[in-house]
């Protein structure tokens, strides 16, 4: 009788055994990597989307645009992320054809910790250029403070923070940078990585947002996301119509606005330093990066169930999580690009 038991347990492990194992074989794994600036969204979307489709999983790396150009390239990944649209000379080196396909747009805010000062900070361009060029090295410095009447700014040093790894956000605020000031756009220029002229670095938004949460009298850039996850004050930019403009969904959709009427098949387009009064000037779009030709069939076809899934549903979470949703003519346009992957 002991024995029957037995045999009958064995054979009931055995049947749950072989289910796992072919639960866990159906199980496709897609790999990809990038951009820190869309990761609270991306992190949101993949957990969503595990409910929607249990077949698949995502394992999404937030390791900077850099990173995730470098891995794509390599083929390393299937999927790679980045707030840096690739140069022509990127593009060519790739062993494919690569497809930019923009998922969100985000405004990359500058954010600041100022002991009795708790927001209102407005900064214009030109400040802001010579702050980051170690020009303007004070907090209550005659240029700032015209700009902020009434707010008792301290008589301390400016602690300058920077991204330190290649990065989709420094490529986005160097951008607005260059186009706002010549002595920036000679000197250091625009890119995912530059040579700052002044300031201490930084991993990615999550460690710039950490450096300006613990350290007094500092200024840095992040996405607006994190410096509203963090608790973090950000500062009023003056735009291109003069106007101190907040960063917010609106904000970061008037600049879209102007834009996505003279956008381009491939997507790449900068969104920085837009007409408009309400538009906000340190915005961009956030990419996904995938082959057209896809290798392995099977996480080709759930992925791009997956990117038409991102330009529906997933739209629809982007402004909660504090990311402008793409407007409907660029849906558009995505939805028969994302058609296109073989």
């Amino acid at each position: 009788m002991i024995q029957t038991i037995k045999k009958a347990f064995l054979a009931l492990a055995l049947v749950a055994a072989v289910g796992a194992a072919g639960e866990a074989s159906a199980e496709i794994l897609i790999n990809g990597a990038g951009a820190t600036f869309p990761y609270p969204l991306y992190s949101k979307w993949f957990s969503e989307y595990a409910k929607v489709d249990k077949s698949v999983k995502f394992n999404y790396q937030s390791i900077g645009s850099g990173g995730g150009i470098k891995q794509i390239s390599a083929q390393t990944i299937n999927f790679g992320a980045s707030d840096k649209f690739l140069t022509d000379a990127e593009l060519k080196g790739a062993p494919g054809k690569l497809i930019h396909i923009p998922t969100v747009m985000g405004a990359v805010v500058v954010t600041y910790n100022l002991p009795g000062v708790s927001s209102g900070i407005k900064l214009n361009s030109e400040d802001l250029a010579n702050i980051y060029l170690g020009k303007i090295t004070k907090w209550n410095d005659p240029r700032i403070a015209d700009d902020n009447k009434g707010i008792n700014l301290p008589a301390k040093p400016i602690i300058v923070v920077h991204r330190s790894d290649g990065s989709g956000t420094t490529s986005i605020f160097t951008d607005y940078l260059s186009g706002v000031n010549a002595e920036w756009a000679q000197k250091v220029g625009k890119g995912a990585s530059v040579k700052w002229p002044v300031g201490l670095g930084g991993k990615g938004n999550e460690g710039i947002a950490g450096q300006i949460k613990t350290t007094p009298y500092s200024i840095g850039y992040v996405e607006l996301a994190y410096a509203f996850e963090n608790k973090l004050p950000y500062a009023s930019l003056k735009n291109q119509a003069g106007v101190f403009v907040e960063p917010s969904i609106k904000s970061t959709s008037a600049a879209a606005a102007a834009a996505v009427k003279h956008m381009p098949a491939d997507y790449r387009i900068s969104l920085v330093n837009q007409p408009g009064k309400d538009a906000y000037p340190v915005v961009g779009f956030t990419w996904l990066l995938v082959y057209e030709n896809q290798k392995d069939p099977a996480k080709g076809k759930k992925l791009v169930e997956f990117l038409n899934w991102s330009m529906t549903k997933g739209q629809k979470m982007a402004a909660p999580m504090l990311y402008a949703p793409l407007p409907d003519s660029v849906v558009k346009m995505v939805q028969k690009t994302i058609k296109t992957i073989k």
